[in-house]
C-alpha cells in the first residue's frame, strides 16, 4: 500500500501564511486561519507543504488502510482558496427545520469537490454562514469519529 504523502508536520503555519505573495490571498488566508482556530479551539498545523489544518481524526478504509487527517483545514491555492470540509456537503445542500434555505444556498459564490470548498476570495461569501458550515462539519466529524 502507498503511504499518505500529506501528513502533519512541524513547519510553521504562520511563516507559511506570511510567505503568500498575493496580498489579498494572504489577508483572506489569515482570516480563515483565525476563524478555524476559533471554531475548533485548535492551533494551526501544517499538513504537507501547503495545507493549514486544525485538529485531527483517525480513519480506516474498508481495505484496512488507516491514516490520520485534519478535522478541517485550508490551502491558498493559485486559483482559489480551498477549504477542506471533511464531512462533505450533502447535508448542507438540504433544507432544515430552522432554515428554509440550505446552508450552502446562503453562502455566496463558491464551488465544491467531494470535501473541498473553493472560494475565489472571502468577500464572495457570507462569513457567518462560513463559520456555521465549519462548525457543523467539525461537530459532525467528532460524532462520526468518537475517538477524537
Amino acid at each position: 500500500m502507498t503511504e499518505l504523502k500529506t501528513r502533519k508536520n512541524d513547519a510553521s503555519a504562520s511563516a507559511f501564511l506570511e510567505s503568500i505573495t498575493d496580498s489579498q490571498k494572504r489577508r483572506d488566508s489569515q482570516v480563515i486561519c483565525r476563524l478555524m482556530q476559533e471554531v475548533t479551539g485548535e492551533e494551526p498545523s501544517m499538513w504537507g507543504s501547503s495545507i493549514v489544518g486544525f485538529g485531527a481524526y483517525h480513519y480506516k478504509y474498508a481495505s484496512g488502510k488507516e491514516a490520520d487527517w485534519m478535522l478541517v483545514g485550508f490551502s491558498p491555492r493559485k486559483a482559489n482558496l480551498t477549504l477542506y470540509i471533511m464531512s462533505g456537503f450533502d447535508e448542507y445542500a438540504k433544507t432544515s427545520g430552522y432554515s428554509p434555505k440550505p446552508l450552502l444556498g446562503q453562502l455566496g459564490k463558491y464551488s465544491t469537490g467531494k470535501s473541498c470548498l473553493y472560494i475565489k476570495q472571502l468577500s464572495d461569501v457570507n462569513m457567518d454562514v462560513l463559520r456555521r458550515l465549519i462548525d457543523e462539519s467539525c461537530k459532525h466529524m467528532k460524532v462520526a469519529n468518537q475517538s477524537l
